[in-house]
């Protein structure tokens, strides 16, 4: 099984920047999509940035300019270069990968998630 796991999050002011890791490990057999979602409570899950299996990366609107997304070539690794934060970005932001698996079904794996607070 695939594993996620986070790191990055914080408590920072408007206009400051964070940088959010997700690793990946565990068995598989090829990664596709490295997603990263943020959620509030009482909200819908939203997704802030993909990135496919062939490499095309999707912003939010809320975000776009704002934040890169990245990852290195076994896509086990991922990030979201977050800048000029807001006090709207706050959310626990949570990565999340699709693939093949070794017995060669789909899979889908969730990181645990971080917070996010952008208070003055």
């Amino acid at each position: 099984q695939v594993h996620l796991v986070e790191s990055g999050g914080g408590l920072v002011q408007p206009g400051d920047s964070l940088n959010l890791s997700c690793q990946a490990s565990g068995s598989f057999f090829r990664l596709y999509s490295t997603d990263w979602y943020r959620h509030t409570p009482g909200k819908q899950r939203e997704l802030v940035a993909t990135m496919s299996g062939r490499g095309d990366i999707t912003y939010d609107y809320s975000v776009k300019g704002r934040f890169t997304i990245s990852r290195d070539e076994t896509r086990t690794s991922i990030h979201l270069q977050m800048d000029n934060l807001k006090s709207e970005d706050t959310a626990v932001y949570y990565c999340r990968y699709d693939g093949i698996a070794n017995d060669r079904r789909g899979f889908e794996a969730w990181g645990q998630g971080t917070q996010v607070t952008v208070s003055s």
